[in-house]
């Protein structure tokens, strides 16, 4: 187990540039290199926990934050994404939902991808019920199938014009933490996933290398949108594959 290290570490090195953990496309690695399926959602939650951990922070850090913005959607997303983690799906089912989420995702930040440099917005307050059913919704789904949802809010808080792009940008990350812990938490009520953990160490010390550097390339190097691009044709690279091999 080699080249999946390396591939968790580029990928670590894409997502946290632009504050998102990684956890489709380690998905999808997982799925290609025949990982048992149980476990992939606990690995993705996982590595998402150490990626988007040191993006929170410097965010948070720099001010750009807006807890107002995000509480809403996380009183809805973190009881789901427990509930999402603790359910048991058939290995199918989980195979076309991922590839549903992770077309979905990667149209979403293609489309979204100038919104990264628009600081010019007329920010528009979210209804409080209409962020708790989004955040239920996202948070449902992040458990399943192991993500943290933020690659899914983050083009829906620009589409909405929620906040301006650094706001979006720690919103999704600490969306991403808090769900990804949420979810981990359900997914440790299932049988042999915690014992197996430990067997993929090397995945972990991986995203933990590639997340820092892709933070630095985030704060000191390239812009939002360049990496956004660069995320979003990944994405939708990974998802034609699980395309072509269930249909």
């Amino acid at each position: 187990m080699i080249i999946l290290p390396i591939l968790f570490f580029i990928t670590a090195i894409l997502y946290s540039s632009v504050g998102f953990g990684g956890g489709s496309t380690y998905l999808a690695l997982l799925l290609i290199w025949d990982i048992p399926y149980y476990i992939f959602p606990v690995i993705a939650l996982m590595c998402n926990i150490i990626v988007v951990s040191g993006n929170s922070f410097n965010y948070i850090r720099a001010g750009n934050h807006n807890f107002n913005l995000i509480l809403p959607f996380l009183i809805g997303s973190i009881p789901f994404a427990f509930l999402g983690g603790a359910l048991k799906i058939d290995k199918d089912f989980f195979e076309i939902l991922l590839f549903f989420v992770l077309s979905i995702a990667g149209i979403l930040l293609l489309i979204n991808n100038k919104s990264y440099e628009n600081e010019n917005l007329i920010i528009k307050k979210i209804n409080f019920i209409y962020s708790l059913i989004i955040g239920s919704i996202l948070g449902l789904v992040s458990g399943i199938v192991g993500i943290g949802g933020g690659i899914f809010l983050s083009p829906i808080l620009f589409l909405l014009k929620a906040e301006k792009p650094r706001i979006i940008s720690t919103t999704a990350s600490l969306f991403i933490l808090i769900n990804s812990i949420s979810g981990i938490l359900g997914q440790f009520t299932k049988d042999k996933t915690f014992d197996e953990l430990i067997n993929y160490w090397p995945l972990f010390l991986s995203v933990l290398i590639g997340g820092l550097i892709g933070n630095y390339l985030n704060l000191k190097i390239f812009s939002n949108r360049i990496l956004t691009i660069l995320t979003s044709l990944l994405v939708i690279f990974v998802s034609v594959r699980i395309g072509i091999r269930l249909f």
